[in-house]
């Protein structure tokens, strides 16, 4: 299998990828822009290009200013290939990836940069009857909403915290459905603690405004509203029948068939520590997250990650935080000089700090509570691909098991389909209260490639020397 090469390869077509790619452009740079989607734009800009929903504008008009970005991306003579698996990364930035569509097959790519804007995920929310039918990730519904116009059919509980959990609640209103209830499992510890982040968030008005328009809006569509939510589980037999719940002392119960649960996003982190990327416990966001400096450049000299991959910031953080890896990855590949690259750089810097003000307020009010975290309740599945419960966690740690990569030998958690996405933070925070240290003493799994399952047919299809097409967004005409 021949390698192709590049100037500089973004894996990741979302807001920060997409960024990246057009300023690196500007700069004389040709890069490569893969993402595993059918259309760019990332998750929070999904199919902005060509949405399904009669009226786009139900999602607001955070959401359609994705337009303009995807437009002026698309308006460049950049490649771009879409449906496209990015399994292993080295260190050296040999990369190689499976292409679906067109030509697909298998091939390698030498970068002579990296910028990973691979985003966000959703933070595991184990609790009781979490794997019923009928409940799933409040993100899964969004993404089920945007790419193909699919909305629950029965009035849905959303239950957690963080701002995702309103925004999906006022997209579902606007769209014609109907909301049973909002169960917000914040602890008012919270807000004690964002009142001393108020400064922050000041400067950044138009979010507290966002805000104040969603809980307005809920309100007035009389969606019943419950704070300070706590032991929240799903009853059913073979599906969703309802979900209790407990607030001051007290047992609650709300029928319903379709349960969308959401406590914050974390960055995703498994292609960065497949690679070898240092990585930092990050106490404010509860997360772990590469290590990058100013430029969001990694440890790994040429390899940077930008967007939410690198701290949880949001979509218009994203886009500077992508120009800011591009300016100093066309700078590392000679095509500019470092005074240059300051002077373009101080806008940029500028816009990002004005779209992370808020975050220090934000993530205090949204802090998700340790009870949903680690779950008391032994019988709750923490690692779905392999059905380990918590209680199964902490025997292992009885047991002598001090960090996630043992609990392999233990029991293969960790080792199913989703190779530990959705059970390594949590299997990291039950080992860590167990032992009574803290979750950076723990550590995390240790993540090998392909970084999601590859077929055998597909290795076979190695691909000799492709033909190297721009591909123009991967729009057919």
């Amino acid at each position: 299998m021949s390698a192709k090469r590049v100037d500089l390869l973004i894996v990741g077509a979302g807001p920060a990828g997409l960024a990246a790619a057009l300023e690196a452009k500007r700069h004389g740079l040709a890069p490569l822009v893969i993402d595993e989607n059918a259309l760019p734009g990332g998750q929070i800009y999904r199919s902005v290009s060509r949405s399904p929903l009669a009226d786009p504008g139900v999602l607001g008009a955070d959401y359609l200013r994705g337009r303009t970005l995807v437009d002026a991306f698309c308006a460049q003579d950049i490649a771009y290939w879409p449906q496209t698996l990015a399994w292993q990364i080295g260190a050296d930035r040999r990369v190689c990836v499976t292409r679906q569509s067109p030509g697909g097959g298998t091939l390698q790519i030498e970068a002579g940069a990296i910028v990973l804007a691979t985003g966000a995920q959703e933070r595991p929310f184990p609790i009781p009857g979490w794997t019923l039918p009928g409940v799933m990730g409040v993100g899964a519904a969004q993404t089920l909403l945007k790419a193909s116009a699919l909305v629950p059919q029965a009035p849905a509980v959303l239950a957690g915290c963080g701002p995702l959990l309103y925004l999906f609640a006022w997209q579902l209103i606007n769209a014609g459905v109907p909301v049973r209830a909002i169960l917000d499992t914040a602890e008012a510890s919270g807000r004690r603690e964002a009142l001393r982040h108020v400064g922050g968030a000041l400067r950044a008005p138009s979010y507290l405004m966002k805000g104040f328009r969603l809980l307005r809006a809920i309100r007035a569509a009389g969606v019943e509203h419950v704070k300070q939510v706590r032991a929240l589980r799903v009853v059913g037999q073979t599906r969703a029948e309802a979900v209790e719940y407990v607030v001051d002392g007290r047992t609650s119960r709300i029928d319903t068939e379709m349960v969308l649960l959401h406590q914050g996003v974390i960055p995703n982190t498994q292609v960065t520590r497949s690679i070898g990327c240092e990585h930092v416990w990050d106490e404010a966001q509860l997360c772990w997250r590469a290590r990058t400096d100013a430029w969001g450049e990694t440890n790994l000299p040429g390899i940077f990650v930008a967007g939410d991959g690198a701290g949880i910031a949001g979509a218009l953080a994203a886009e500077p935080s992508g120009r800011l890896a591009a300016l100093q990855a066309a700078t590392r590949l000679g095509k500019l000089d470092a005074t240059q690259r300051d002077s373009r750089a101080l806008t940029l810097r500028r816009e990002l700090r004005a779209h992370t003000a808020i975050r220090p307020f934000l993530d205090a009010l949204y802090r998700p509570a340790e009870a949903f975290r680690a779950p008391a309740d032994d019988s709750t599945i923490v690692c779905r691909c392999e059905e380990v419960t918590a209680g199964d966690v902490r025997k292992m740690a009885a047991l002598g098991c001090v960090g996630p990569n043992q609990t392999k030998s233990f029991s293969r958690c960790g080792m199913g389909p989703c190779q530990g996405r959705l059970c390594g933070q949590t299997v990291a925070e039950l080992l860590a209260q167990a032992q009574g240290c803290a979750v950076p003493e723990v550590g995390y799994y240790r993540i090998r490639p392909p970084i999601k399952p590859v077929t055998l047919g597909e290795l076979a299809n190695a691909v000799e020397t492709p033909a190297f097409q721009s591909e123009r967004a991967g729009f057919p005409k």
